[in-house]
């Protein structure tokens, strides 16, 4: 058996938060307080991913002073412009983005008034090295059009702690699952999109397997999709021999592969921490990817598993 990225990948899996708002933008408690709270939860990294327009002067936050020999920050922003086809700006996140990178001409959360069409804003966010995502798909009624556009995206946010406990639009599973399905070699992201307004925090997270807890490292290795997403479960294990992808996890109840079209398959029992899954039904897709569900409901997502 292969061993499957992150797993095959040396170093240690950190825990992150890729999408958090601070009081430089729309949240609620200041950035240092911010750091420290995700620090306090057990948390190896945050991206503070203020919102980068003019309402809040274009903010990229300075967290450097927020670090230490246990925990790390990556710097960001949430970056807006151009109309989706419903109307509503664009929303795409961008982690390590460098300070001095020119901002969109986005004022404020009117479309109408940011002019740069979100494909060249994301495209110029990739091109200044950072991890281009799309954001929350289903909280503004994303559609597969809309997404097709962002030719430069990393990856999708399959799940927004913040949207779901919000507004119950917290899944991207469809428009991943339909790029996907579109041959588009995307990987999946679990964030908060916290606010601390509500119970919108420590609910959704990337665990990302880098040399060291440093930011270049673990911006390097989210580019290279050396990463699961989890609400809780975590994933120890996962290969592939040409014919099994086989999956070693923390107790579960459930372990789900799905891919293109409705091709599905489902292990159930208590206490799972092994499944495998013959790709024969898969293969004609060319993808699967696995979820794993525990007792409480909470779930783990891995990145596509790419069968040629």
């Amino acid at each position: 058996m292969t061993t499957l990225a992150p797993f095959d990948a040396p170093g240690t899996f950190y825990k992150g938060n890729l999408h958090t708002h601070s009081t430089n933008s729309d949240g609620a408690l200041a950035p240092d307080i911010v750091c420290k709270r995700y620090a306090a939860e057990g948390y190896d990294f945050i991206c503070l991913s203020d919102h980068l327009v003019g309402l809040y002067d274009y903010p990229i936050s300075d967290t450097t002073a927020c670090r230490s020999a246990g925990f790390t920050t990556i710097l960001g922003a949430e970056v807006h412009s151009g109309a989706l086809s419903n109307g509503e700006i664009w929303h795409l996140l961008a982690v390590g983005l460098p300070t001095d990178f020119s901002p969109p001409d986005a004022p404020d959360f009117d479309a109408a008034k940011a002019p740069e069409s979100a494909a060249a804003l994301a495209s110029r966010c990739r091109d200044a090295v950072a991890f281009v995502a799309i954001a929350h798909p289903e909280w503004f009624n994303m559609t597969l059009d809309d997404a097709r556009q962002i030719d430069a995206a990393h990856a999708v946010e399959i799940y927004n702690h913040g949207c779901e406990i919000e507004t119950d639009r917290g899944s991207g599973t469809a428009i991943l699952d339909q790029l996907l399905q579109e041959n588009r070699r995307m990987t999946a992201i679990a964030t908060d999109d916290a606010h601390f307004k509500g119970p919108d925090h420590f609910g959704g997270w990337v665990m990302v397997k880098a040399a060291a807890n440093k930011p270049d490292l673990l911006l390097s290795a989210l580019k290279a999709g050396h990463h699961y997403s989890s609400q809780g479960p975590m994933i120890h294990h996962m290969a592939y021999d040409g014919e099994r992808v086989t999956i070693s996890c923390s107790p579960a109840e459930t372990v789900i592969a799905l891919g293109a079209g409705a091709a599905g398959r489902q292990v159930y029992g208590r206490g799972l921490s092994h499944a495998e899954f013959d790709v024969t039904r898969f293969r004609q897709g060319g993808w699967l990817r696995l979820v794993v569900v525990d007792q409480f409901g909470r779930k783990a997502w891995s990145n596509p598993v790419w069968l040629d």
